[in-house]
């Protein structure tokens, strides 16, 4: 097998490029740098449908009408969000701790974006680094790379005109895989946003370079007995035909409780779901998920329900919305139990609450720690149980899976396209990734002075009116410790 060079040279020369940039950069005061941001957020709205267009032709998965919606949340939620984050300068001063804190760029940030959610992921990237102001190197998926770098381009131009630095957005047009893990080890490379495989995020972590990582979702959803049937079905539905099941939080097996089963078959039925038969199941395991390599078919990923069941060899109705699996077993035994980025759903059902988490854990554990679980449910106590239970770094609750994790629509959860799932998914935390997570916090330490009761109100210090001497209880009568 022959084996490709890597271009040395041209890595430096992006690396150099950004380091200048970053270098640059690091001395804009924010006025400059929020005006930078606007500009581009402004660019990258108006182009959101254009872009999405782009994606959907490039890539062939998922809906156009969608991918604007992840367009939208990727640039005016974000920014709505990120507008008023302080992230140059002073961002506090107490005066009582002597503690100053200024907020401090990183640097060159190298970010690895997903065929899933290329545009938004690329929009939002870019919006929360030039916020910190941090240059960006944009990694494309090979399958995404054209709309992926018009993406890069809109905003670099746009960023360009508001008075940012050369070089502060760039793209990587072709590399192969040994120059992705050389870029992300590169030592003027100074974090790795990695949104990606499972492979690409652990080359990332093993870089020797700091990272922020995602992880995969394999999202449970229960409903529970006092569950407005319904309405759940309706959000799951909802959330799981977005973009034909793209997103990571999108749920991935429904665990219902007996007492309403009928009621919730009923319902998916109305709302066009189609349950399969176990011959129906067996044809379609190997065409959804390689279990040799335990990852979902590329196949599949984003593919309309009834496109899904021609693949596996059975028809269903065309207007068929999600294909559901019925299933006893969680597993290697069962590969519809793990994550698949398409609209198909594995089916539980479960004789009471207990159960009901018991497996909701267990589909957790397989592909999924860390990142999202959903519960449908009036009762406040089991909801809190449920999410005392569940190793999710978001719970979601009476709201559609997919927007909901992203945050900024159905929650208040900070808006995000990354979406980290802490220790459980081998990542540093389970935030929404933001701007707040591209700072480095400097902090100015004074030293500790005795305050007396006497002054106290004025904000001044003992030592400021008072003999500066250690016995300070003797200068001043109101003396006390803090």
């Amino acid at each position: 097998m022959q084996t490709i060079p890597i271009n040395h040279d041209y890595i430096n020369t992006v690396m150099d490029n950004a380091s200048k940039a970053a270098e640059l950069f690091a001395a804009y005061d924010r006025q400059t740098t929020d005006r930078i941001v606007k500009k581009v957020f402004e660019t990258a709205f108006d182009n959101r449908f254009m872009l999405a267009e782009l994606a959907y032709q490039e890539t062939g998965i998922g809906k156009v009408e969608d991918k604007v919606i992840k367009n939208i949340i990727a640039t005016k939620h974000v920014y709505e969000d990120i507008r008023d984050f302080k992230a140059v300068g002073i961002i506090s001063d107490d005066p009582i701790t002597g503690i100053t804190e200024i907020a401090r760029p990183l640097g060159p940030v190298f970010a690895i974006t997903p065929i899933t959610n290329p545009t938004s992921t690329v929009l939002f990237k870019i919006l929360i680094s030039l916020k910190t102001r941090n240059p960006l190197i944009i990694s494309p998926h090979g399958a995404a790379r054209k709309c992926s770098i018009e993406a890069a381009r809109i905003c670099y131009e746009a960023a360009m005109e508001a008075g940012a630095p050369e070089n502060c957005i760039q793209w990587l047009k072709r590399v192969n895989k040994d120059e992705v893990i050389t870029f992300m080890a590169h030592k003027k490379t100074a974090l790795i946003l990695a949104t990606g495989s499972v492979g690409l995020v652990k080359a990332a972590y093993s870089s020797g370079n700091p990272t922020i990582g995602i992880g995969p979702g394999n999202v449970p959803v229960y409903i529970g007995k006092t569950a407005d049937v319904a309405f759940a079905v309706d959000q799951i539905l909802h959330s799981k035909t977005f973009d034909n099941g793209t997103i990571c939080a999108s749920e991935q097996a429904v665990v219902v409780s007996r007492y309403n089963a009928d009621a919730v078959e009923v319902e998916f039925k109305k709302r066009g779901a189609y349950f399969m038969s176990p011959e129906e199941i067996a044809k379609l395991e190997p065409i959804a998920f390689n279990m040799s390599q335990s990852v979902m078919n590329a196949g599949v990923i984003g593919k309309p329900a009834p496109e899904i069941a021609q693949m596996a060899g059975f028809d269903v109705p065309i207007e068929t919305t999600v294909l559901i699996a019925p299933l006893e077993k969680v597993g290697a035994d069962s590969p519809l139990s793990f994550e698949i980025l398409a609209p198909i759903l594995a089916y539980y059902v479960v004789d009471n609450f207990e159960q009901g988490i018991a497996r909701c854990r267990e589909i957790n554990r397989y592909g999924g720690l860390g990142h999202t679980a959903s519960i449908f449910s009036n009762d406040e106590i089991k909801i809190r149980h449920f999410a005392e239970t569940m190793n999710a770094g978001r719970i979601i609750v009476n709201q559609p899976s997919s927007q909901g994790a992203l945050g900024g629509t159905f929650n208040a959860l900070q808006p995000s396209m990354t979406l980290a799932c802490g220790t459980g998914g081998k990542n540093i935390t389970t935030d929404n990734i933001s701007a707040r997570h591209l700072i480095n916090i400097q902090r100015i330490a004074k030293r500790k002075v005795t305050i007396c009761s006497e002054h106290f109100s004025q904000g001044l210090y003992c030592c400021d009116q008072h003999v500066k001497t250690a016995d300070v209880m003797k200068a001043c009568s109101r003396f006390k410790v803090d």
